[in-house]
């Protein structure tokens, strides 16, 4: 059911996705610009709330290096524009409910939670160069601390 990890150099796979306002967004709309690509399990859950924020928190540094931040789930519009609206997240946050997506970056699949193999959202981030080429693809990363690590990954400081 897991689906092969996506490399380093590996063509971003395209998709469009409906935005928490059921606005298509497509990823060929930020070509020639840098993406951090991120999949989350759930809106307003505690571990998806504190990395959401994170990446408010860090919005600015992150635009002035470059990158736009997107944020995947598979939670509904409305779900979306509640958890944008409690936290403030100003970034784009796309709908994916038949994980189609998930399953193309493999962020779906087997994994372990409490010690127990089950099969959900792995929390992964996908950094997409200009040229629509993942550089950076990270799965099983942290709700907390992940933006300060992907920071110093992307070599920016504060």
């Amino acid at each position: 059911m897991t689906a092969t990890r996506l490399e380093p150099g590996t063509p971003a796979p395209a998709f469009t996705l409906p935005d928490k306002d059921g606005a298509p967004v497509s990823l060929a709309d930020y070509a020639g610009k840098k993406v951090v690509l991120y999949f989350y399990p759930a809106a307003s859950t505690p571990g998806c709330t504190t990395q959401a924020c994170d990446f408010r928190d860090n919005l600015n540094s992150l635009g002035a290096s470059g990158y736009q931040v997107l944020g995947v789930s598979k939670d509904s519009g409305a779900a979306l524009q509640k958890f944008a609206e409690e936290e403030n997240l100003s970034f784009p946050l796309l709908s994916d409910p038949d994980l189609a997506v998930h399953q193309a970056y493999a962020a779906y699949g087997e994994k372990s939670m409490y010690g127990k193999t089950v099969t959900g959202v792995i929390r992964s981030t996908f950094v997409i160069d200009e040229d629509g080429v993942i550089t950076h693809p990270l799965y099983n990363v942290k709700a907390t601390g992940h933006v300060a690590s992907l920071r110093k990954k992307l070599g920016i400081d504060d």
